[in-house]
């Protein structure tokens, strides 16, 4: 009888055999979401790359063009984005219409979100010349806009559908069609920008109809692999799409309207910080961009852990297994930690070798650069440990249908305690680019000390979300 008391040798190897099994989950469903992201990051250094070769004005007017995409970009994203924790939560309650519902309504909410959108960017070159951005970039801006706007719709609907497909435990069919967009895009290209292949030479223009055609066709195949693939074909996701369900459709814009203000808020605080560097000279904005290079590209191991610890955490909510969803999210968190220290390593011991694949070392002019890029990837290094921590919480929290306290971390994180501290630094205490990246690392060490304390403060009063139940009188598919 003793043998199974908490504490002994027996509950001991149960309990470490349960930890063992979540992190074997874990490591499933986020090792494709993962990949996912990082083929979307070759997708844009692919453009990036490719524009660059046209000139700077081009560049930049590509580069003001996409800022202004991706705001609107992650304010879709992050309303659909909560279609992920409440489809897990459905299918971990094996409520099937459930799951097919919140996809459907999320669809609903893709158009709905996208279609203003795409008007504000057409009417983007007010907003450009209002902000005092440099003329000659404008009419580069404008055409690249004029294109890669009608992407949004379909790469929204992209995600909502692999926010499916994740819910389901099944993330390799996204992961496929996302590695088959990597090289068509490549190819669009260079045969749309430069005119090769025997396509036109529209240069900015054809960058944007590269990428509307490579979202289009990877939304279409998505959707082909759900309409025609098991398991995935026994929800019967597309008949009868015109049927609303308000219920979950208010219910989708409840908890992911706080998601999409976290974004913004987090976004916009890296996005402001390059117009407040552009005030201490070139030397400064280059160095800035090349240390960005780095935690932008590791980040995106923990958003996959995030991402995929919202599934996990909704599957153990729609169980109503307390323990289950609070195990998940601490064993996403201590891999997201893990991960960051290795690559907090790398950085350190490497900071020069990094830096210097931007630059031609042998200008005279780079050693400046490099020098203030060096310090800058040292701190990077500092903030990437607790950035992994905010994002991969703050994705456990959404399983959990939390969302909107964490967005009052982001503000104060952010926008008080970062951006407060960063400026004071750089103005008042004179440390210029360096004070701004000393606020990056307050700012998201609050973030992440804030989001773990909400974490652990839900799970010592065992709260459980309500989940969406279907009526007593089922609606028809």
């Amino acid at each position: 009888m003793t043998a199974s008391l908490p504490g002994s040798p027996a509950m001991r190897r149960v309990l470490s055999a349960t930890w063992r099994t979540e992190l074997s989950q874990l490591f499933r469903l986020a090792g494709p979401i993962v990949a996912t992201q990082i083929a979307w990051v070759a997708m844009l250094t692919t453009d990036t790359a490719m524009i660059g070769r046209l000139g700077p004005e081009p560049l930049a007017g590509a580069s003001l063009s996409f800022m202004v995409f991706f705001i609107g970009y992650i304010i879709c994203m992050g309303v659909t984005m909560s279609t992920a924790g409440l489809a897990a939560q459905a299918f971990g309650a094996r409520q099937p219409r459930i799951v097919r519902r919140v996809i459907r309504q999320g669809l609903w909410v893709t158009i709905l979100m996208t279609a203003p959108c795409i008007v504000g960017f057409a009417h983007m070159d007010a907003l450009l010349i209002w902000t005092g951005q440099p003329p000659e970039a404008i009419p580069h801006a404008e055409a690249y806009m004029s294109t890669l706007m009608w992407c949004l719709p379909f790469g929204i609907a992209f995600t909502v559908l692999r926010n499916f497909v994740s819910a389901l435990g099944r993330p390799m069919a996204a992961l496929w069609v996302m590695l088959a967009g990597v090289p068509l895009n490549a190819f669009l290209d260079y045969g749309l920008i430069f005119g090769n292949f025997g396509l036109p030479r529209l240069e900015l223009v054809g960058a944007g109809i590269a990428t509307t055609v490579v979202n289009v066709l990877m939304m279409l195949a998505l959707a082909a692999v759900i309409q025609w693939r098991r398991p995935f074909n026994k929800y019967q996701l597309f008949v009868r799409f015109w049927r609303p369900d308000w219920r979950i459709f208010r219910q989708i814009f409840r908890i992911g309207a706080p998601i999409a203000a976290i974004s913004v808020m987090e976004a916009g605080f890296f996005i402001g910080a390059v117009f407040v560097i552009g005030q201490f000279g070139a030397v400064a904005i280059a160095a800035h961009m090349i240390a960005m290079q780095m935690p932008h590209i590791t980040f995106m191991i923990p958003m996959g852990l995030s991402q995929a610890a919202t599934v996990r955490v909704g599957h153990a909510v729609g169980r109503r297994d307390v323990a289950g969803a609070y195990r998940a999210g601490w064993s996403a968190i201590s891999v997201g930690m893990l991960f960051a220290t290795v690559m907090t390593g790398v950085v350190v011991s490497f900071p020069d070798l990094f830096a210097g694949l931007f630059l031609d070392t042998a200008r005279a002019d780079s050693a400046e650069v490099l020098r203030l890029a060096v310090a800058l990837l040292l701190l990077a290094a500092m903030f990437q440990i607790v950035d992994a921590l905010q994002a991969v919480a703050a994705g456990a929290l959404r399983g959990l249908n939390d969302t909107a306290f964490p967005m009052a971390i982001a503000g104060v994180s952010y926008w008080g305690l970062g951006a407060g501290s960063g400026i004071w630094l750089a103005f008042g205490a004179g440390l210029q680019t360096q004070g701004i990246w000393i606020g990056f690392v307050i700012g998201l060490t609050a973030a992440a000390v804030l989001m773990i304390w909400r974490f652990r403060a839900q799970q010592r009063r065992q709260f459980m979300p309500d989940i969406i139940k279907e009526e007593a009188t089922p609606l028809p598919l």
